[in-house]
């Protein structure tokens, strides 16, 4: 399987120098919905296509999945490649840490790490991560401290799979501090999401929480900014209009969603780079980057 999140991870690790985003984005983001030029059948493939075998694990791994009151984290949804940001300096360059047992997801970590060091370009450089991945002994610590009100029981919070993490600045409050006002504006560019916007509490069931982010992914971050949804309306886009195309700074996205119980196998491209997630409900999302 082509991962083009993978490559990014090791051009970032190889210590190549990336061209800031922001000094290349346009910030304009075209999705358009379309109609599939084949009819599914598992029996035929074609010259860009290829079948391949889809297990229900699936549908509860990746970066894609709802996780809420609704639905929660399953054992295979918490990302294998969590680590200690304490013990890997070169992942902490341009903030803090709110303390040495900070965890998070290595690919999310280089991303973010991308995403403060354009922050910083702009003059806004007062970050630190309060929070990432918690085991469920750690969340329901939190739950029982905090209450229904100001946490998610263990096993129903998106810091149990190692996409999210709570930023401060060192300053002020994240509400009035320009980094969370930078984040609010800036995020989706690097694929993080405001997970619980403050428009959105009535479809989160969360108060609003400008320190908390969550790594979806190009295009998904861009659509999501443009449409203003929050991750719940977009899942519910995905499985409703099933396959759409997004253009985000010139580059082309195919999103498909598949209902896992269609078939056991689903198509993907043969000559261009793809990444496979689950919803945590009921189906696979299949990103592809057109080549």
């Amino acid at each position: 399987m082509k991962k083009w999140g993978f490559l990014l991870l090791v051009v970032v690790s190889m210590g190549i120098t990336v061209v800031n985003r922001l000094d290349l984005f346009n910030d304009k983001v075209e999705i358009k919905h379309f109609v599939p030029d084949y009819k599914f059948d598992e029996s035929e493939t074609s010259k860009s296509t290829q079948l391949v075998e889809i297990g229900k694990e699936l549908v509860y791994q990746g970066n894609l999945l709802l996780v809420n009151n609704e639905y929660p984290v399953h054992k295979e949804s918490i990302k294998s490649d969590v680590v200690n940001l304490f013990e890997h300096g070169g992942l902490t360059e341009g903030y803090g840490l709110l303390d040495s047992e900070i965890y998070l997801s290595e690919k999310v970590a280089y991303a973010f790490s991308e995403m403060i060091d354009a922050a910083g370009e702009e003059g806004v450089r007062h970050f630190s991560i309060n929070s990432g991945f918690r085991d469920f002994e750690e969340q329901n610590a939190l739950y029982q401290q905090m209450g229904s009100s100001l946490a998610l029981p263990a096993g129903h919070s998106e810091h149990n799979l190692g996409l999210s993490l709570d930023v401060g600045s060192t300053q002020m409050k994240m509400s009035e501090a320009p980094e969370g006002k930078w984040i609010e504006k800036n995020a989706w560019k690097y694929g993080f999401i405001l997970r619980y916007p403050k428009d959105k509490t009535h479809v989160t069931g969360i108060q609003y929480e400008p320190w908390h982010i969550r790594y979806v992914g190009l295009p998904h971050s861009a659509i999501i900014q443009e449409k203003n949804f929050a991750l719940e309306e977009y899942i519910n886009y995905l499985r409703e209009e099933k396959n759409l195309t997004a253009t985000v700074n010139g580059e082309e996205y195919k999103v498909t969603y598949y209902p896992i119980e269609a078939s056991s196998a689903i198509k993907v491209p043969k000559n261009s780079t793809y990444e496979i997630s689950g919803n945590n409900i009921d189906g696979v999302i299949v990103t592809e980057l057109k080549s």
